[in-house]
């Protein structure tokens, strides 16, 4: 999977961009059960400007999120899938419950983070590494309904 970026590579990913004047957009996120929310949310997020980088949660930090009924697919292919959108230019794979290490690492110009949060809300560890490395946020609308947990509900009760 080219699009597959080690956390390794991520300062060198993020310096070529910046020496190129290209603005590279960060978000994150579980995308456990891809559906119709993610992927409006990331084509915005994509608009937001020149490439995307999707960092997912591994799996151990899914479960320590979500439960541990969680994640019904694996990493590797969660990743897989996203770098299949046209959308997404790069993955990576993030092993703490917070994207932080990842924002230091890469040091995006933009962080889009989904319209369920506010800059209140962020994560203050997050927010001060977004303020560190100077990137803008982006805060994007949801596509009301649309949620891997709501998908989930409604499997169980038609069951």
């Amino acid at each position: 999977m080219d699009r597959l970026v080690s956390p390794n590579e991520l300062p060198a990913l993020g310096a070529e961009y910046a020496a190129n004047a290209k603005k590279l957009v960060l978000t994150n996120g579980c995308f456990d059960l891809l559906h119709t929310g993610h992927v409006r949310y990331l084509e915005e997020a994509r608009r937001c400007g020149d490439a995307l980088i999707v960092a997912v949660n591994s799996d151990a930090s899914v479960r320590e999120l979500k439960g541990p009924e969680r994640p019904l697919n694996n990493e590797l292919d969660r990743a897989e899938v996203l770098a299949a959108l046209r959308c997404v230019d790069h993955v990576t794979i993030f092993t703490g419950k917070r994207v932080t290490d990842v924002i230091r690492l890469l040091r995006p110009s933009i962080y889009a983070k989904g319209g369920d949060y506010t800059l209140e809300t962020l994560d203050s560890g997050e927010r001060a590494a977004l303020e560190e490395v100077g990137a803008e946020i982006s805060l994007l609308q949801l596509v009301p309904g649309r949620s891997t947990t709501g998908i989930l509900e409604r499997m169980k009760q038609s069951s």
